[in-house]
């Protein structure tokens, strides 16, 4: 049984939704904040912040909306950087590739054990290293475009084997 997405929803007029340009998107982390009220908000409009001072491109996107969640905000630059998620307790900045990334000052503290992720958990009444965490922005950000720049090598052809013919050459 599909679900219906309701009026309210920040999708309901943009069907096949997947991602907002940066004008939109940015109105929707606005009224995400706007909406949480709470510590989270105000955390969430902090880290935004700060990942704007520490790289004027990023471009913000609104993506993963669906009838059962309203949407992620999402922090990119030659990729994803990271998203700005909020829960119950927490705000959570996902890095994309964040295990490729050196983290000197440990902000890390959370999906630690993945290949690929790492992630950072605030909560309320921590402060954020700033220096810190715009050194890993703009890492992140080197990193995505490091992997765009490189031309791609070129492929070998593929040898298929020959099929054994039914007869037999003498």
């Amino acid at each position: 049984m599909k679900k219906s997405i309701p009026a309210s929803h920040p999708t309901k007029s943009k069907p096949g939704f997947v991602g907002t340009p940066a004008k939109s998107a940015s109105a929707f982390i606005d009224a995400k904040i706007n909406k949480l009220g709470d510590w989270r908000g105000e955390m969430l409009a902090k880290v935004r912040e700060i990942i704007r001072q520490a790289d004027p491109e990023i471009v913000e996107e609104w993506k993963w909306a669906k009838a059962t969640s309203p949407g992620v905000p999402v922090f990119s630059r030659g990729g994803i950087v990271c998203t700005g998620e909020t829960y119950k307790s927490t705000v959570k900045l996902t890095f994309a590739k964040g295990a490729a990334l050196k983290d000197p000052s440990g902000l890390f503290n959370s999906s630690l054990e993945g290949n690929v992720r790492r992630a950072i958990d605030i909560h309320e009444g921590e402060k954020i290293n700033e220096a810190a965490l715009k050194d890993l922005i703009r890492a992140a950000v080197a990193l995505n475009l490091k992997g765009k720049s490189k031309p791609k090598p070129e492929q070998k052809p593929k040898l298929t084997p020959r099929r054994a013919s039914s007869k037999r050459a003498n």
